[in-house]
């Protein structure tokens, strides 16, 4: 019986360990490729290649992340006034109950695109939120649903001041060139994809023709004299 135990325990080990190679001849051993380890890429070689990635693609960096540029997402952030998810989710409950997908939907549309968090970012801030004793939860139409507690809208309105308004922030001051351009770019940038979607083939070539005519407009404008 001892015997059988040993020998299962040994066959057991040659299966699960790939350091028990038959050997060749010649005094080779087998190489799996399966198992050929490779180094993991640092955040920094991402960060890199996404990088190269959007200068081949002429994207610049003050389009920022929302047009594919790599960089800071706003909804991950927990501090600053452009990506306080937790101020964001308060003044919103402040004026109705709303899900996860709903604040995230909302705070998108306030700040015009500029700012979508992720519910990585959403769903933690009112699992903290209901752990405070500012939120609680219930079922609507099956849908985990967040509203105030009478303390949650005492905390809103003794420090709305404080809470500010996270989605003007997001977006940028008016009038600022930056944010006018993204905003048009954006638009643009929709409407082509639209037509590739659903166009036919006569108007995504006209839609390609667009955007090449658009780039060499850019080019006259910086080479028009004062």
């Amino acid at each position: 019986m001892i015997e059988k135990n040993i020998c299962r325990l040994s066959c057991r080990r040659y299966v699960s360990d790939i350091s028990f190679t038959y050997r060749l001849e010649g005094g080779c051993l087998v190489r799996n490729p399966d198992f050929t380890s490779h180094r993991p890429r640092r955040p920094e070689d991402r960060l890199r290649s996404r990088l190269d990635d959007a200068r081949n693609l002429g994207w610049d960096p003050s389009l920022g992340p929302a047009f594919g540029y790599p960089g800071r997402r706003r909804g991950r952030r927990r501090g600053g006034r452009g990506g306080d998810v937790r101020a964001a989710a308060l003044l919103i409950l402040s004026e109705h109950a709303a899900h996860g997908y709903q604040l995230i939907q909302e705070i998108g549309e306030r700040s015009e695109g500029a700012w979508t968090p992720s519910p990585g970012s959403i769903y933690p801030v009112l699992q903290q939120l209901e752990d405070e004793g500012l939120v609680e939860f219930e079922r609507v139409d099956g849908r985990k649903t967040a509203t105030l507690t009478t303390d949650g809208r005492e905390y809103v309105e003794e420090n709305r001041e404080q809470l500010g308004s996270p989605w003007d922030d997001a977006r940028g001051p008016e009038g600022d060139p930056g944010r006018e351009a993204g905003a048009a770019l954006k638009g643009f940038v929709l409407a082509w994809r639209q037509v590739m979607h659903t166009g036919t083939p006569e108007q995504q070539a006209k839609a390609t023709a667009t955007l090449e005519d658009a780039r060499k407009a850019m080019y006259r404008i910086l080479a028009e004299e004062d």
